[in-house]
């Protein structure tokens, strides 16, 4: 395939530097002459996946983009001379050559109330591979070149039809892989998280013109904010950044799905849990003590949430090689767990076991005491033998609790509810807020500017001039601005974009 090269190559370092430390508004304002002069070219590529499909879609973007589509595209009616903007024409796609290649539709959607904010143009053909590179290789001769990975979504964050974080959201929408994550895609891609990042940044300013107050007039009559007052918005944006940071492992859950590992005694009921969950019987099931000898693990759907179910060895001390080998893997399964489900043997534990102030059961005991910072929710199974009256059991505490019968399949679904609320982190003071879900680097920014504001209010607290703390004020308000790419470098950028679709 031929590619034609542009002149001049973008100076994207030189683009993303320029703006990075400009407001979003000025962006799409003061970025959009130095875009088109560096960017005066008009790039091209297919939109749709590789393989043959029913439609495959070509799609270009710059000055230059109603130029090429009319080089290369005959519409059928007689009427159409300029391309209607919105409107889809049918016609006839042609090669360098004038050759017809397909019969198909075009649109043509002038800027800037595009996804570039540029000029965009896309032909819709028949989906064979061949038949689309053709296309393609038709419009890079016909005056476009070629476009990089991810550059119609660089090109809509330079030209700021969306902030870094919503440029992410595109990528991450395409590689959803369930529709928990697809939700908090969207949410981003709406630009939730910006906007929420934004309204923080906002409070920090008006931190910074009380403490420029203070600063710049000590001796008039002007009132400033109090030490106490500050350390007052201080702890209020401290807490929204403390919940954006829970979302982020909401996020890596959504995307990645999480690990939910059955612990417990043995025959305590986790096989049979693990099939009750699964609608199926997977794991074996009997009455003999050790049947499960190493773990097995399952995918199942939590309700649009992707989960993979471990089934563990019972924990004891076993004195068979095969079965010591089981233990072991299920302490280490234990250990790297998103969610520890602690299965008890209610009938075994009885109204006594309940109604204990220490847990009498040693496996439920080695599993608490090693679970550390691990979700942990602990199930009560085999209810239709013995439902006590004391419930949850005294020795569990806070820990959240639920009763179940896998064998009867009594108070399943509401366990599986319960699983999906536990591992999207609801029920706590700094529970995330619903549908703000940063990825790694967002958290990374994230948690920049929490150090920073942490050290500014004990630097609060200590009686430091203003003048001081309104250093850690200025830093905090920049990692802030890196979720958005306010003051994100090329560098970064770059890594950004490199990893989307050429098409995207």
């Amino acid at each position: 395939m031929l590619v034609t090269l542009p002149e001049k190559q973008p100076d994207w370092a030189q683009i993303s530097g320029n703006a990075r430390w400009r407001g979003r508004a000025n962006i799409g304002q003061d970025m959009d002459t130095a875009v088109q002069t560096e960017r005066g070219d008009t790039i091209a590529a297919i939109a749709t996946p590789p393989g043959a499909g029913g439609i495959g879609i070509v799609r270009l973007s710059g000055p230059r983009a109603k130029e090429v589509l009319a080089r290369m595209f005959l519409p059928l009616s007689a009427q159409v001379e300029n391309f209607h903007p919105w409107l889809l024409h049918r016609g006839r796609v042609l090669d360098w050559n004038g050759e017809a290649l397909d019969d198909a539709l075009a649109v043509f959607m002038p800027g800037p109330r595009t996804f570039t904010g540029e000029d965009v143009a896309e032909i819709h053909s028949h989906g064979g591979p061949f038949l689309v590179q053709a296309v393609l290789e038709s419009a890079l001769r016909h005056g476009a070149r070629q476009a990089e990975r991810g550059e119609f979504s660089r090109r809509a964050f330079v030209n700021g039809r969306m902030d870094l974080s919503q440029a992410e959201a595109v990528a991450e929408l395409i590689a959803a892989p369930s529709r928990e994550a697809l939700r908090y895609g969207l949410n981003r891609l709406e630009g939730v998280l910006g906007r929420r990042t934004a309204e923080l940044r906002e409070e920090l300013e008006m931190l910074r013109a009380q403490m420029c107050l203070a600063v710049d007039f000590p001796d008039e009559e002007v009132e400033g904010m109090e030490p106490a007052a500050l350390c007052e918005v201080l702890d209020r944006v401290m807490l929204a950044v403390r919940r954006l940071l829970a979302g982020s492992r909401r996020a890596q859950i959504v995307q990645q799905g999480a690990v939910v590992v059955l612990a417990g005694a043995v025959n305590a009921g986790k096989s049979s849990l693990l099939n009750a969950l699964l609608g199926r019987e997977r794991a074996l099931v009997t009455d003999i003590p050790g049947t499960t000898r190493d773990f097995l693990e399952e995918i199942c759907n939590l309700d649009g949430l992707p989960v993979r179910l471990t089934d563990t060895a019972g924990l004891r001390q076993a004195e068979e090689t095969v079965e010591q080998l089981g233990v072991t893997r299920s302490r280490e399964k234990v250990s790297q767990a998103d969610l520890v489900v602690l299965v008890l043997d209610g009938g075994l534990l009885g109204e006594e076991g309940a109604a204990a102030e220490v847990c009498p059961d040693p496996a439920a005991r080695e599993v608490l005491d090693s679970v550390g910072d691990t979700p942990l929710l602990v199930v009560w199974n085999k209810c239709d033998i013995c439902m006590p009256k004391v419930f949850p059991p005294r020795w569990i505490g806070a820990r959240t609790c639920c009763a179940v019968s896998a064998l009867s399949d009594t108070y399943v679904e509401e366990l599986a509810t319960m699983l999906r609320s536990v591992l999207l982190g609801g029920g706590s003071d700094t529970a995330p807020e619903d549908g703000l879900a940063p990825n790694a680097r967002q958290s990374m920014a994230l948690e920049k500017a929490l150090k920073e504001l942490e050290g500014l209010r004990a630097d609060v607290v200590a009686g430091q001039p203003y003048d001081c703390c309104a250093v850690r004020l200025d830093m905090a308000a920049a990692h802030l601005g890196e979720v958005t790419g306010l003051s994100s470098p090329a560098e970064v950028l770059n890594s950004i974009f490199a990893q989307f679709c050429i098409g995207k």
